[in-house]
């Protein structure tokens, strides 16, 4: 795998991680006429992207209008590396992102679920894992795009 520090994109490469990021399903054609580069470079530039570790992976994006959403601040007790911690979270069901942060609290995570029952049903996953000192949960109500 490369270093992140060595990869230089340049204005072709944001142009098509820009276009992605709007809608990930469209063909390497279409993005290539958007960007104005050819089928096969597009193919190139999104594989040399991915197998970098630039682009991670390529998601669906659910609409808000169903379902809840939250945000949960979790301390980690410092007997346990907040790294294990997060590795467990992403086992979890409803888990969609995982950010070690400074502050407070030492990880945020989004969660989802169709209701608020998995929602909260997710949040107490959270809190039986090892390490786990406290939760503070936010529910989402509206989403801005």
């Amino acid at each position: 795998m490369i270093n992140m520090a060595d990869i230089q994109l340049d204005d072709s490469d944001k142009k098509i991680v820009s276009v992605l990021k709007e809608n990930s399903r469209q063909s390497f054609v279409e993005i290539g006429k958007e960007v104005g580069l050819s089928e096969a470079a597009v193919r190139r530039r999104v594989k040399r992207l991915t197998d970098s570790g630039y682009l991670k992976r390529f998601t669906v994006e659910l609409d808000q209008s169903t379902g809840a959403k939250a945000l949960t601040f979790i301390a980690v007790s410092p007997t346990v590396p907040i790294p294990e911690v997060s590795k467990s979270l992403k086992k979890l069901d409803g888990v969609e992102g995982i950010y070690e942060i400074t502050g407070e609290y030492d990880i945020l995570s989004n969660i989802s679920g169709q209701n608020i029952t998995e929602v909260n049903r997710c949040i107490d996953e959270i809190r039986r894992i090892n390490g786990v000192s406290n939760t503070n949960t936010i529910i989402i109500l509206k989403s801005i795009s």
